[in-house]
């Protein structure tokens, strides 16, 4: 009956595991809809969209004027007005200069052609099978040949009637239309939205967030203060780019340096790809204006100078090293703008992905784009090193360990990082997502990570910030608390015999690990330090321990699983074979009661009781000073 049973039930539980989930398919139907309609919708969505971001742009103008004491209406018409100001100057100016370089344009083909075919000769040259096969050379016409016949006809030419002006002065004007029209649209829409930026803030906050205003508020302004600030760095950094160039190819002496250096600044704002597209002109008339190849060489060298400059120096300094986007997610977001809305999207595809990562971190429904799209480490260093640890791959957890031990000391490390990921793993246990068999694979990796952070210094660097709080855990907010200090002090004399401590572990089969880990802190102080298993202390086997060096025991306790009866007996075994010597129990899992509650103490019997390696490693180190001070 039993048998049957189990089996109908785990029958049951793979069909539910096969059965996809309600609210799966219905994240999956609300994606394709939100897709379609954004492509589908184009036509409107993007002109809106242009416009948000515009206001992103001239809103820290008009903040400015705001201060000055100007009025909202006349420091919009400003700001608007200085806009349309810049993009008339740069307009006007790149169609006087394309205009001068039209004339030129013929004889710039003819010496690329030049080039193109003394290449070709040359490469056709050494390289013999790149050699044109050739073709038979094309018969004369025989003027004796009577034309009209079938087998040679007459050559007819067909005439197109003449279009009257008005149609051809509208096919001229019709490429220029719409790109008006929906500058026009976008202007006006972003004058709206910074007339009316607070009722339309208002109507938000009314419409998304109103049960939680603070979260809310928290998305919006970091919304606006990202986009904002990655637009003015972006305009910044770009202007300085094209100004640069400009300047850059008129000492080289290029044709038109001014339209070069606008283009390599406007196309800059297409990621990756942009600076690419910016130096291929300058490149090609750099090849047609000079029968060589120096100008040619240094453009090319200008370009190969600035954009690693501008992209590894200047932009991490500017940006705090990161937009909040990983480099994948830009690749991908630039193909998929690109997809949903062309040219447009690929510009845009920067800034609508940060407004997603941003969305992502502070709606909990949103926070797979955060995870999908941001820089943010996606696993806590505590979720990574546990995975690390069932993965059995403790040279990955090693490196891990290293790089945390940067800002931390060993003692703070194993405290935070590797003690909480075996609470973990206790957690796991207990409820049984893993067999206890995997547990001790868990404990045997750790034991080969402590094994090799042996030689790891555990003194503590001093906070560079001059407070009492440390560099943050990565998806931390808060700091952690130094434990060790920048000199480690000494165990006195007596304690360095071997089995001046003793350390026990507890019954559970992840407190080796723990108290592995405590040997090795105790044993950087210079204390002599006798580890043993929880065996060594069992009904069985307790007549056999040697406790006669000790002068305090440590009993490591991971899973007391609520009656803490085993630990008691365990403290009266040890207390009748070691006799008066003090016992520490460290008690890992985390909100013990035990630590605070004075009779739960009484009743187990031991003399301390700590809740990290930390505090047992201070424990120790007070109770031996004590100790000699009593003994002098």
């Amino acid at each position: 009956m039993g048998i049957g049973t189990g089996k109908a039930v785990e029958a049951s539980g793979v069909a539910a595991a096969k059965v996809p989930s309600r609210d799966g398919l219905f994240g999956l139907a609300v994606a394709v809809v939100v897709v379609a309609g954004l492509f589908l919708a184009k036509g409107v969505l993007v002109p809106i969209t242009l416009a948000i971001l515009l206001s992103f742009v001239l809103s820290p103008i008009v903040l400015l004027l705001r201060r000055l004491r100007v009025p909202k209406g006349f420091a919009i018409f400003v700001a608007v007005l200085s806009a349309l100001g810049a993009l008339g100057g740069i307009g006007t100016l790149v169609g006087t200069q394309a205009a001068s370089l039209a004339d030129k344009a013929p004889s710039y083909v003819a010496t690329i052609q030049t080039k193109i075919d003394g290449a070709s000769g040359y490469l056709t040259k050494r390289l013999p099978f790149l050699r044109p096969t050739t073709t038979p050379a094309v018969a004369a016409a025989d003027p004796n040949v009577q034309r009209g016949t079938k087998s040679h006809p007459v050559n007819v030419r067909v005439v197109e009637e003449q279009t009257p002006v008005l149609e051809e002065v509208g096919a001229y004007l019709s490429p220029v239309m719409a790109p008006f029209e929906t500058f026009v649209i976008v202007l006006v829409v972003a004058v709206f939205i910074l007339m009316q930026k607070e009722d339309l803030r208002d109507r938000l906050i009314r419409l998304f967030g109103s049960s939680d205003l603070h979260r809310t508020t928290a998305a919006m302004d970091e919304a606006g203060a990202r986009l904002s600030r990655y637009f003015l760095s972006q305009l910044a950094v770009n202007a300085s780019f094209g100004l640069t160039v400009g300047i850059g190819l008129w000492l080289i002496g290029l044709p038109v340096p001014a339209l070069w250096g606008i283009l390599a600044g406007v196309l800059r704002f297409v990621p990756y790809i942009g600076a690419l597209l910016g130096a291929a002109l300058p490149l090609a008339v750099a090849a047609g204006g000079d029968p060589g190849w120096s100008t040619m060489l240094m453009v090319a060298a200008l370009f190969l100078t600035l954009e690693p400059l501008i992209g590894y120096v200047i932009e991490p300094l500017l940006y705090g090293h990161s937009t909040g986007l990983s480099p994948l997610s830009v690749v991908l977001a630039a193909v998929f703008w690109t997809w949903i809305w062309g040219p447009v999207g690929l510009v845009l595809s920067m800034p609508l992905t940060l407004l997603l990562v941003v969305l992502g971190r502070h709606i909990p429904s949103l926070e797979f784009l955060d995870v999908l799209l941001g820089d943010r480490p996606a696993l806590t260093p505590v979720e990574r090193f546990y995975q690390r640890m069932l993965a059995e791959d403790p040279d990955e957890a090693l490196e891990q360990a290293e790089s945390q031990l940067t800002t931390r000391s060993l003692t703070a490390y194993y405290d935070e990082v590797a003690l909480a990921a075996l609470k973990m793993a206790a957690a796991d246990v207990e409820r049984g997502a893993i067999t206890r068999d995997r547990a001790t694979r868990v404990v045997d990796s750790m034991l080969v990570l402590v094994d090799e952070l042996q030689q790891q210094d555990d003194t503590a660097a001093p906070p560079k910030t001059g407070g009492g709080l440390l560099t943050p855990l990565p998806n931390s907010d808060a700091g952690f608390q130094e434990t060790a200090p920048p000199m480690l002090p000494r165990a006195p004399a007596a304690w360095h015999a071997d089995g001046s401590i003793l350390c026990i572990a507890g019954r559970g089969v992840l407190d080796d690990a723990v108290t592995a880990m405590l040997e090795q802190l105790l044993a950087k102080r210079g204390f002599g330090v006798n580890r043993v298993s929880h065996e060594a202390g069992s009904r069985a086997n307790v007549d056999r321990l040697d406790a006669s060096q000790a002068r305090l025991v440590c009993i490591s306790y991971l899973e007391i699983g609520g009656s803490p009866s085993h630990l008691r007996y365990l403290v009266r075994r040890i207390r009748s074979r070691a006799g008066n010597v003090p016992i520490l129990v460290g008690l890992w899992p985390e909100g013990e009661a035990a630590l605070t509650d004075e009779e739960i103490q009484r009743t187990l019997g031991a003399d301390l009781y700590v809740g990290s390696l930390g505090a047992a490693v201070e424990a120790c180190l007070d109770h031996a000073g004590s100790h000699l001070e009593q003994a002098a």
